[in-house]
C-alpha cells in the first residue's frame, strides 16, 4: 500500500477535516478525498462518515489510524532529523501571547541560541495561532487554550494566578481588603477597569471566581497587551487583573497593590502545543523539553 495514501489518511484522521488536511499537506481538496475514496476501495470499508463539520472516523479508520501512526510518525522523525543534521542553523517558528512570550518563553530559550537556533515570532489569539499551527505556520505555539483533536498534541507547562490590583489611592478610597470582603464586590462598581479586549475576560474570570458575580460595568480602557494594562492601572486609570508573574515586580515596589487576597486565587493554565509527530524534529524537541524544565522554576 502506498504511503502516500497513509500518510493523507493520517493527516485526514488528526485534522478531523478534509480541508484542513488539504492545507496540511499542500493538496487540493479533491485530491485529499480521492485519496480517501481509493485506500476505502482497498480496504472494502469505509474510513470516515462525512458530516457538516468534517469527518468523522469509523471504527476501521480509528484502528487504521492507531496501527499506522508510529510508523509514519517515526519514517517523519528519520526523515526531519536527517534534514537538521545537516544545517548549520535550524529555526524554530514561535507563536504565543505577547506578554508571555517576551517575559517567559524567548528569555527561557535564549540559551539555545548558542546551540544554533534562530528564532521566529508570531503572536496573536489563542484560536488564530493553533490555526497556524495546525497549518504548519509554527513549529511551538504556547495558549491558554488546550486544543481538541488528534492533529495537535498539547502538554501542560505551568499555571498563572491572577491578581486583582489597582493604583495605591485606589487602595487607600476602597479601605483595603478586610473592607472589600466586608462590603462585597459592590465596593468596586466606582472604580473604572482596564482590561484586554470587551468582553472582560480576565476580570470576569474573577469575578466569577471569587464573587460569583459578574462586573457591573464595561472597561474604561482596553489596552491589547497586558503590560499596557500594567502601565495603565500603575498610573491610576483603575483596576485590572493580571498574571501574578507580569505584576510581581510592580506590586514589590508599591507602584500597584492587590485589592485581595482570596484563600484560592484564580489560576489559568498554559500549555506548549505541536502538530503530533513533529517532536521527531530535534530543534523542536529540544526548545519543547527545554521549556517544560525551565517552567518547573516558574
Amino acid at each position: 500500500m502506498e504511503l502516500a495514501l497513509l500518510r493523507t489518511f493520517l493527516t485526514v484522521h488528526r485534522a478531523g477535516s478534509l480541508t484542513r488536511a488539504a492545507v496540511l499537506l499542500g493538496l487540493s481538496q479533491p485530491a485529499v478525498t480521492s485519496q480517501i475514496r481509493t485506500l476505502e476501495r482497498r480496504l472494502g470499508r469505509p474510513l470516515f462518515l462525512r458530516n457538516a463539520r468534517g469527518v468523522t472516523p469509523t471504527t476501521l479508520g480509528d484502528e487504521l489510524a492507531h496501527k499506522v501512526a508510529p510508523h509514519l510518525d517515526a519514517l517523519t522523525e528519520i526523515t526531519e532529523a536527517g534534514l537538521d543534521e545537516g544545517s548549520a542553523t535550524r529555526t524554530l517558528h514561535l507563536a504565543g501571547p505577547p506578554e508571555f512570550t517576551a517575559e517567559r518563553a524567548l528569555p527561557a530559550l535564549s540559551p539555545l541560541i548558542a546551540q544554533g537556533l534562530s528564532i521566529r515570532t508570531a503572536f496573536g489569539p489563542a484560536e488564530e495561532l493553533l490555526t497556524g499551527l495546525a497549518a504548519g505556520h509554527h513549529d511551538l505555539t504556547v495558549t491558554t487554550a488546550r486544543p481538541r483533536g488528534g492533529l495537535l498534541t498539547a502538554t501542560p507547562l505551568c499555571d498563572e494566578e491572577h491578581v486583582l490590583i489597582a493604583a495605591p489611592r485606589w487602595a487607600e478610597r476602597l479601605g483595603g481588603p478586610d473592607a472589600l470582603r466586608a462590603g462585597g464586590v459592590r465596593l468596586l462598581d466606582p472604580v473604572p477597569l482596564v482590561e484586554v479586549h470587551e468582553s472582560l475576560p480576565l476580570i470576569a474570570r474573577y469575578w466569577s471566581a471569587v464573587f460569583e458575580a459578574r462586573p457591573a460595568a464595561s472597561a474604561a480602557v482596553i489596552a491589547t497587551d497586558l503590560r499596557a494594562v500594567l502601565a495603565c492601572v500603575a498610573a491610576g486609570a483603575g483596576l485590572g487583573v493580571l498574571p501574578r508573574y507580569l505584576c510581581t515586580e510592580a506590586l514589590d515596589s508599591g507602584q500597584v497593590v492587590a485589592l485581595l487576597d482570596p484563600p484560592v486565587p484564580p489560576l489559568r493554565t498554559y500549555f506548549l502545543v505541536v502538530r503530533t509527530g513533529t517532536l521527531g524534529r530535534p530543534h523542536i524537541a529540544r526548545a519543547h523539553d527545554w521549556l517544560l524544565r525551565t517552567a518547573a522554576d516558574w
